[in-house]
C-alpha cells in the first residue's frame, strides 16, 4: 500500500500479515481522491474513517493536510499499527477501538466525509445499518458525504439518501448526502 499524495506521496507502507484487513486498492483510492478533490480543500475538513483497518485511507486525507481524522476499528492489531505509523509519519490521526456499529450509537463526532470499508461479506442489513446511524444520529456536517466501498455484489443503490455510484474492477464506492 502507498500513500498518493500529499506530504507523504509515494511513500509505501507494509501492515503486519496478521491484520483481519483487505485495504482499498491504489488504483480505486486515487480515483475516490480525485473526485473527492475537485469538491473538497483537505486542509478545512474533518473524516471519519469507519472499518480503518490499515488505515489506508486516513493516511492518504492526512498526508494531503486533514488536520481532523477519526480512524475507528474493533481490531486491537489494527489501532496499534494505525497509532505507529501516524506516530511515526507525524500525522494528526485520532484512533478509537471500538464496534463501528456502537461508535456510531455514541459519538457527537461530525465530518465533512465519512467514509466506511465494511468488510464485503456482509449483508445487505448490516450496509445499511451503518447509513442509517450517520443520518440518524446527523453525524455528517452541512454538505457532508458519506462514502461505503463494497463489493459489485451489493446493491446500495435503492437507499433514500443514496446519490451515485463509482466502480473500479470488483469495487464499488457508494456516495450519500443529505
Amino acid at each position: 500500500m502507498r500513500i498518493i499524495s500529499g506530504k507523504h506521496k509515494s511513500r509505501r507502507l507494509t501492515a503486519p500479515k496478521n491484520l483481519p484487513v483487505r485495504p482499498t486498492t491504489d488504483m480505486a483510492k486515487e480515483s475516490l481522491f480525485n473526485i473527492l478533490n475537485n469538491t473538497y480543500y483537505f486542509e478545512s475538513i474533518a473524516v471519519i474513517d469507519l472499518f480503518a483497518g490499515t488505515g489506508n485511507i486516513s493516511y492518504e486525507f492526512a498526508s494531503r493536510g486533514t488536520k481532523e481524522v477519526y480512524a475507528i476499528d474493533g481490531h486491537f492489531g489494527c489501532i496499534k499499527y494505525i497509532n505507529a505509523t501516524a506516530e511515526e509519519l507525524d500525522l494528526p490521526i485520532n484512533t478509537f477501538k471500538s464496534d463501528v456499529y456502537k461508535f456510531l450509537e455514541k459519538t457527537s463526532l461530525q465530518a465533512d466525509v465519512i467514509f466506511a470499508d465494511p468488510p464485503y461479506d456482509f449483508e445487505a442489513a448490516q450496509f445499511l445499518k451503518i447509513i442509517d446511524l450517520v443520518f440518524s444520529r446527523n453525524l455528517l456536517k452541512e454538505a457532508g458525504i458519506l462514502i461505503v466501498e463494497h463489493s459489485k455484489h451489493t446493491d446500495l443503490s435503492q437507499h433514500e439518501k443514496h446519490c451515485y455510484d463509482k466502480r473500479y474492477g470488483g469495487n464499488v464506492f457508494s456516495f450519500f448526502e443529505n
